[in-house]
Order: C-alpha cells, then sequence, then structure tokens
C-alpha cells in the first residue's frame, strides 16, 4: 500500500489555529463503519452513542514547556532545543536547530546557567540529539520557569492559555505534543458520561513529536514507527476487563490511546497492568483486538494517523469522510474538529 493512497486536498483555511471558545461545542462527524454512512453532529452528541456498561479510554498525558531556547558554550546564536523522549536520569532525546550547532560533546546553556547541558550523541538516521541535562532541583520546575509550550508546526498564531492546549484530565506530564482527541472534553461532558453509567479510564503515553513526522517512504510498511512510554494501572485493567465480561464496548479517545490498548491486548482483547515502550504501527490490514469505537481529531494528509483510522474503518470509507468534512468546512488538525468512528 503506497503514501499516496491516503493524500487529500486540504485547503489551508481549514487548519484551525486556535481553540473553540467552549470546548465541546466543536463538530462531530459520526461515520457508521458498517454501512459507511456519514452524519454531522456536535461533540455533546456522542452522549447519544455512549451506553451504560460502555468505558471510554483516555490518554492523561499532560504536555510539558518542552521548548528551550539556549546558547551553546563559546556562541551567541539562538539555539533551539525539544525535548522528546526522557530516557531517566537527565538524559533526553531531543531535535535541536540549528543542528549543525550542537554536535558531539556541545556544551548548552540555558535561563543564564540555571539549566546547563551536554550533547551526548546524535543519532544518524533521524538527526535528533541524546543530551543530558545538569541543574539543581526539580526539573520539571526549571522547565516551567525557562521552557515554552512546543505547539504543531502548523500552528501559527499564538496561544494565549496554554491549558487549552491539555485536557482537563490531563495528569501525568511528559508529552511533547497534547493528545488532541480528548481536547473536546469538559468536565461538564464527562460527568453526564458518568452519569449515564460509562466508566472512565485513563492510561498515560507521552506523545513524541513523531506524531507529526512525515512518512517518507513510498511504500507505507517501509516506514519506521517512533517509540513512546505508556503504561496502565490496576484500576484501569480491572475496569476494561470487566466492561468487555459484561459485555460493554470499549471506546478509545483518540490514536494514542488506541495504540496503548492495542499494545496492551492479548488475542482475546484483556489487559493486564503494565508499562513499557511501543512502536505499534497499525494501517489497513490490521486486525483490531480490543478497541470497539474510536474517537478522534482530523488528521493530515499520508500521515500514520491517517493509517491508523483507515485501519479501524475502511481506506475508502475514510476518503468519503474526509472529503465530506472538507466540504462542510470543518475545522482540522488539533484544534479542529472531531470524527467518531462507530
Amino acid at each position: 500500500m503506497k503514501k499516496s493512497d491516503f493524500y487529500f486536498e486540504l485547503p489551508e483555511n481549514l487548519i484551525a489555529q486556535h481553540p473553540l471558545e467552549k470546548r465541546d461545542s466543536s463538530r462531530l462527524l459520526v461515520l457508521d463503519r458498517k454501512g459507511g454512512e456519514v452524519e454531522h453532529k456536535y461533540f455533546t452528541d456522542i452522549l447519544d452513542y455512549l451506553e451504560e456498561g460502555d468505558c471510554l479510554v483516555m490518554n492523561n498525558s499532560r504536555v510539558i514547556p518542552a521548548r528551550l531556547m539556549g546558547q551553546a558554550e563559546g556562541r551567541t546564536t539562538p539555539i533551539e532545543v525539544l525535548l522528546l523522549t526522557d530516557h531517566g536520569d537527565g538524559l533526553w532525546e531531543c531535535l535541536t536547530r540549528p543542528g549543525k550547532k550542537t554536535r558531539e560533546g556541545t556544551k548548552l546553556s540555558f535561563g543564564d546557567g540555571l539549566l546547563t547541558a551536554t550533547v551526548e550523541s546524535v543519532n544518524q538516521a533521524d538527526g535528533n540529539r541524546m543530551i543530558r541535562f545538569h541543574y539543581d532541583g526539580i526539573f520539571l520546575e526549571i522547565l516551567d520557569k525557562l521552557g515554552s509550550m512546543p505547539l504543531p508546526p502548523y500552528i501559527r498564531e499564538r496561544l494565549d492559555d496554554p491549558e487549552r492546549y491539555q485536557t482537563v484530565y490531563s495528569k501525568t506530564p511528559g508529552s511533547a505534543a497534547a493528545p488532541t482527541a480528548g481536547l473536546h472534553f469538559t468536565k461538564e461532558l464527562l460527568s453526564k458520561i458518568e452519569q449515564k453509567g460509562v466508566n472512565l479510564a485513563f492510561v498515560t503515553l507521552h506523545v513524541g513529536l513523531g506524531t507529526f513526522r512525515p512518512v517518507k517512504a513510498d511504500e507505507i510498511t517501509d516506514h519506521i514507527m517512533h517509540s513512546e512510554w505508556y503504561t496502565m494501572d490496576d484500576e484501569t485493567a480491572k475496569i476494561i476487563n470487566d466492561t468487555r465480561k459484561n459485555g460493554g464496548k470499549v471506546w478509545a479517545v483518540g490514536t494514542t490511546a488506541t495504540r496503548t490498548l492495542e499494545t496492551i491486548a492479548d488475542e482475546n482483547g484483556f489487559v493486564k497492568p503494565q508499562s513499557g515502550w511501543t512502536d505499534i504501527f497499525i494501517y489497513p490490514g490490521y486486525k483490531f483486538k480490543i478497541v470497539d469505537h474510536l474517537i478522534t481529531n482530523f488528521h493530515l494528509p499520508e500521515s500514520t494517523l491517517m493509517m491508523l483510522i483507515s485501519a479501524f474503518a475502511t481506506r475508502e470509507q475514510v476518503m468519503y469522510a474526509y472529503k465530506q468534512a472538507v466540504d462542510n468546512e470543518y475545522r482540522f488538525f488539533s484544534f479542529g474538529d472531531s470524527m467518531m468512528l462507530y
């Protein structure tokens, strides 16, 4: 299957540059996978589809202020460092700009020396740097002082309230990008969902910027997926397993929750509490083990996320739905409207 099989024309004016004033007022395109029909709703209408005994699985990872501006030792040129993955003991996989100024051994300084770092190695395949940070105190508190929110490259307008790039249930810091399907939920809507008898469950998957990395290989099977760290606790595992045993449906909020669930589930669709790294790549032909319904945003052409939802429905259904979204001027990407594959 070719990368070009997942291409569609997207007018630039449909790329949402800012969130709506009210999170759950976004539009909702509903795709019925059985017949391929499309309906146009609003996000609050998901209450009509969720049923008592179902469970809603959300990714509670919280975006960190992962964009740092500093200087290399002996130079005045600004260096941008974007934190991608925490490898422990102060070691992070990072993107840097300009890359030529951050060769192995380069020493960096941020905030007049409040935070310093050393480039330990360079990955020749993708250009990412392994950087060791040196500091006194708590790293996340230092990031709060020195860092900024790493908005996706297609968002060019300033975000006045950084909390609008966090879900209302974000809890565990570690992501370089938001699990954006969850941005539509409000605390009030989640309360109504619980009152309907739907269980809320949370996994953590720290989203890396590999999410936005384009697929370069013409044959999609040649694409190498990025790895992301995930965890599922005992409580969530019990909620999901009880839901399945009792005949309820498992709803995944977003592709990150989907990838986490499909990584953990056994062939019978049951899960055990665990943590680890996943580089699962889901594309047409994949057989889903646990996810029954999927809530997601509208994704970039030719992206791995387009391939995932085309595996959950069919490529033809998804391309038709996306044409309907474009024709009806839905808002796309992180701050855009939503889609439900039912």
